[in-house]
């Protein structure tokens, strides 16, 4: 039922697409000087955090000092995930997994050109929304940040919503947990925020003794979070000063379009609507789960995230396991995620045309995985059951450790689902004993880890140094003849022959392979010298060296380039010109697991013209 608020508001008259909201979002701050840049990847540069969760990541070193390249305004559409509320989603009607965040941002205040700090800001967000999107300024109520330790009550802020018509009763006071943001990552500029919250019914609940935005009765929607990045929060927490001041906003496309559609639910705008309405049941909180994560699905496997048990992979499979669980729930047909993938790739198909050419990708992975976790979950479920059977009898209210992480390894069920299986029944886990099992398992798994990504083990000789080399060419090939989502995923190299994996989920035509052979032997031609610096890790990412093993990266690296074709993050050693390696030829192509492809080549010497 819709609140109260949309049947009597006169004054929300206009009824915009999410397009259009992102279109005039970014039209209002380009007329204001703003350079539009595009969305950065949802895996970011910065080693210390999984995916882009702010559109000020991609910007984080221009509040550094760093000089921008877009000029000191800039605005974008950026692309989000966020784990932290994933227990939220369906729940409440507001919170999301991957969701679109518009930022306008400015640096170096007040040295640099065209820069801006809290009164500009404050005044374009006001603007916006009352003059733009039309919204009720007396439905707007706006939160400041009070002192806590030793920063001061933001009194600026104060004065200028003040100037802009906001009467003191709707301009609230909070401490850091509410209003102060950053940083993104272990460390980082962050600083005090003021937020602008939309009252949805104008109502005071009756939970709270004041009853005002941050409360939860969801009377108020928080529409945009302006941060003012003064500080900088060092991996220890504490706080210094910032030379140069700069600006950070973020508002939820998705929250927006809730508002302007006059929608009850994020879920009922016309991002979500389309997916929902395939899902055919009255279970309003599962068909949400559901539309959440097949959307954020999409967007992290058309970016070569796939479902597995480490890092990034294992959201993508925690979500996607999530969503068929809940599918189950409702009885939906086998590979009903199909459908619902579709509806995703059309909704956005011309704002991130990228999953539209990636759509037929996407649906191998989601149904190989929905295939996949089909053979294990009935066996799973039976085997959990047994486990809470057996502590019922011996009147334990907690599955352990050991339990729950069998049930990973054995069954690839996320923790998180062992958890929510096992509330259903009254239960809890033993959270500190899996994570103990699973240490103890990364422990015996990292004595194989130098070989299986390093490829050469302790020894090298000069074979197997040049066919190490011919892995970095053979990499680069295989992402410029299948696509940049194609990624290592590890090697083994022997003086006779090397093997390498990567992520691809499907399997490679004889045309595809005959192309990778011949730019390979292209580069081997054009006797390519190998180049190596040492360098940050930083600055190796920064610079477009390839690393999809971050975790086991020092501070310091050594980076090798060949020619202008391949740069990577290695150990080396390699050859010092291409012309060394010969002839490279790819013996075999074949599975070696879902969405994993392995390649086994060998270099000898070039062949005579007639024997091309």
């Amino acid at each position: 039922m819709l609140p109260q608020l949309w049947l009597t508001d006169t004054h929300n008259k206009i009824k915009m697409t999410s397009p259009e909201l992102r279109e005039k979002f970014l039209n209002f701050f380009e007329k204001k000087g703003h350079r539009v840049v595009p969305s950065s990847s949802l895996i970011p540069t910065d080693p210390s955090v999984l995916f882009a969760t702010a559109g000020m990541q991609q910007f984080k070193d221009y509040y550094l000092g760093k000089s921008s390249p877009y000029g000191n305004r800039v605005c974008s559409s950026q692309k989000c995930f966020r784990t932290s509320d994933i227990e939220e989603v369906g729940i409440t009607p507001r919170h999301l997994t991957f969701f679109e965040m518009l930022g306008n941002f400015s640096f170096n205040f007040p040295q640099g050109k065209d820069s801006y700090f809290r009164k500009e800001a404050m005044e374009f967000a006001y603007d916006f929304l009352v003059k733009v999107c039309q919204l009720d300024s007396s439905k707007l109520w706006v939160t400041i940040f009070k002192s806590e330790e030793n920063i001061p009550k933001d009194e600026e802020s104060l004065r200028i919503w003040q100037s802009l018509g906001f009467p003191r009763n709707k301009i609230s006071e909070f401490n850091k947990k509410d209003n102060f943001w950053g940083p993104t990552g272990s460390e980082g500029p962050c600083g005090p925020t003021t937020e602008i919250h939309y009252d949805l019914t104008g109502k005071a609940c009756q939970k709270e003794k004041n009853c005002l935005p941050n409360c939860s009765c969801n009377r108020f929607i928080e529409l945009w979070n302006l941060v003012f990045n003064e500080y900088y929060q060092d991996a220890k927490g504490n706080l210094s000063p910032l030379k140069q001041k700069g600006i950070d906003t973020g508002m939820g496309l998705e929250r927006l379009a809730m508002v302007c559609q006059r929608k009850s639910s994020v879920y009922e705008t016309d991002l979500f609507s389309p997916i929902v309405n395939k899902i055919f049941s009255q279970n309003e909180k599962a068909k949400r789960i559901i539309a959440d994560h097949i959307r954020g699905s999409v967007f992290l496997i058309s970016e070569g995230i796939f479902p597995s048990n480490v890092e990034r992979g294992y959201i993508v499979r925690r979500i996607l396991r999530r969503a068929i669980r809940f599918g189950k729930l409702l009885n939906l047909p086998k590979n009903f995620l199909i459908p619902l993938v579709q509806k995703v790739v059309e909704i956005y198909k011309d704002t991130y045309p990228e999953l539209k050419s990636k759509e037929n990708d996407v649906l191998t992975v989601i149904q190989n995985e929905e295939e996949k976790f089909e053979k294990t979950l009935a066996e799973g479920l039976k085997n959990l059951k047994l486990q809470i059977s057996n502590c019922k009898l011996k009147k334990l209210k907690i599955i352990s450790g050991k339990v729950v992480f069998d049930l990973y390894q054995s069954y690839g069920f996320p923790l998180e689902l062992t958890k929510e299986l096992a509330k259903e029944e009254n239960f809890k886990v033993d959270e500190r004993g899996f994570k103990s099992q699973f240490k103890k398992h990364q422990e015996i798994s990292r004595a194989g880890v130098e070989k299986k990504f390093g490829g050469l083990g302790k020894t090298a000789n000069y074979q197997t140094i040049k066919l190490h080399t011919a892995t970095h060419l053979l990499h680069q090939a295989l992402r410029e003849i299948l696509g940049k989502n194609v990624q290592q995923m590890g090697s083994d190299i022997t003086s006779e022959r090397l093997r390498f994996d990567f992520s691809y989920p499907k399997k490679m035509t004889k045309e595809e392979i005959k192309k990778v052979e011949d730019l390979v032997n292209q580069k081997i031609k054009a006797d390519l010298e190998v180049k190596s610096e040492e360098m940050s890790l930083n600055e190796a990412l920064e610079s477009g060296a390839l690393a999809f093993f971050k975790e086991k990266y020092p501070e310091k690296v050594s980076i090798y380039s060949i020619g202008d074709f391949s740069k990577e993050i290695c150990a080396g050693p390699h050859v010092k010109k291409t012309a060394e390696l010969g002839y490279f030829k790819i013996i075999k192509e074949e599975s070696v697991g879902a969405n994993l492809r392995r390649i086994r080549a060998i270099l000898a010497p070039p062949p005579k013209p007639n024997e091309l």
